[in-house]
């Protein structure tokens, strides 16, 4: 249900979705049902068969998601990576080559460079942001460029229009979960496909993990499609009822993911102990601007680099809020070590992350309280630090 609406808020509650005329429920109902009744031979009620194949469940999640994207089509896949090796696998074919980040996710490289690397398939590691040197590093058979932006961790950003515009006959796919629709709307800026893991600001809440994947193209559609049944990398009704619930209240939530780490990375850019704050939201920034440009606001992520890699987990060991943990978007606040944690394959490659190098999921909770845990956790860094000094 849509009835015209414009706005996000009210997309991201009714989008997708009318009460049926039997009960009326608010809320889509979870279909638990692994195959549905036919009226007849191959007479479908709805167009549902089988779930592999579609579930009203999980059809509804996609239509908003589509409708908060700005898109056509989307589907719903068993989780974030399961939906990037599907966009692989149709976009790619021994001998082909593709452009990746040089400080992309390290699940996707690990997936591009052991598993597509294996069947034939080249790709080229590049800093996104220098629009000239992805320019430079196309080639006749590359057939994608793969974006995050803002990367994780470093969160770097890319100018997606600028990449749109040298990219030729490549697809250029985007990452969009850093930033969730609301904060970034890639389709609209020259994207052929975008990407979320749904388990992150979509689902909000740290208890599913799922994939969407949405796109303008109705003969990539008609492929994604065939993946869901040919392959099943699909969500439970239930995940896809939990993803969609989270989603009704994604702008307020994202709002306030914003409005803390904004001041959560101003605090910590005047501290001693800190090296360097990777924030879009600080002018200091290097893609500050192009943020400014492409982004509604400037996200709840951010990435510190401490002065040495014994501080940066001195700081993650000495947080009580702010839990240590993997994984990001949720409502509660996060931290992480990515070099010995989410990006460990990465060492020893061109995508190895800083060892000095922790990374802060947000979270929604009293930033006064997220600062006086942070504070705690500095004057750990700076004991340990005066410590050393002495011992040295």
């Amino acid at each position: 249900m849509t009835h015209g609406l414009s706005g996000f808020s009210s997309r991201s509650i009714h989008a997708g979705y009318e009460p049926d005329s039997l009960y009326g429920p608010i809320n889509t109902p979870i279909y638990a049902s692994t195959t549905f009744a036919q009226d007849g031979l191959n007479e479908l009620r709805g167009g549902f068969e089988y779930t592999r194949c579609g579930n009203p469940t999980i059809a509804a999640l996609e239509k908003t998601v589509a409708s908060l994207e700005g898109a056509e089509y989307g589907r719903a896949f068993s989780s974030g990576m399961a939906a990037t090796d599907v966009i692989l696998r149709i976009l790619l074919r021994p001998g082909d080559h593709l452009i990746l980040g040089h400080d992309a996710y390290g699940g996707t490289w690990r997936l591009i460079d052991e598993a597509f690397g294996a069947w034939g398939i080249d790709y080229t590691v590049v800093d996104t942001t220098d629009v000239a040197a992805v320019e430079a590093a196309l080639r006749e058979n590359t057939k994608l460029i793969w974006l995050e932006t803002p990367t994780n961790p470093a969160l770097s950003v890319t100018d997606i229009a600028a990449i749109a515009a040298i990219k030729g006959e490549a697809a250029l796919v985007v990452d969009n979960t850093f930033a969730s629709p609301y904060l970034q709307q890639p389709l609209a800026l020259g994207a052929d496909h975008v990407l979320h893991s749904a388990t992150k600001y979509l689902g909000g809440h740290s208890d599913v993990v799922g994939g969407l994947v949405v796109t303008n193209s109705a003969e990539f559609d008609e492929k994604l499609l065939w993946f869901q049944g040919g392959v099943g990398p699909i969500p439970s009704p239930f995940d896809a009822y939990l993803t969609a619930r989270g989603i009704k209240t994604l702008a307020v939530r994202m709002e306030r993911h914003c409005d803390n780490a904004e001041a959560v990375a101003a605090h910590l850019d005047g501290s001693d102990q800190v090296a360097t704050v990777l924030y879009p939201g600080l002018e200091s920034h290097p893609g500050h601007e192009v943020a400014k440009r492409q982004m509604k606001r400037f996200g709840g992520m951010i990435s510190v680099r401490f002065h040495s890699e014994e501080a940066a987990r001195v700081f993650c060991l000495n947080t009580r809020l702010i839990c240590l943990a993997e994984s990001l978007g949720g409502v509660e606040s996060l931290v992480e070590h990515p070099a010995t944690m989410t990006h460990q394959s990465a060492t020893g490659s061109q995508l190895e992350v800083p060892r000095d190098l922790v990374r802060i999921s947000i979270g929604i909770e009293d930033v006064e309280d997220l600062i006086a845990d942070i504070d705690v956790a500095l004057e750990a860094v700076a004991a340990a630090t005066a410590a050393a000094e002495v011992n040295a």
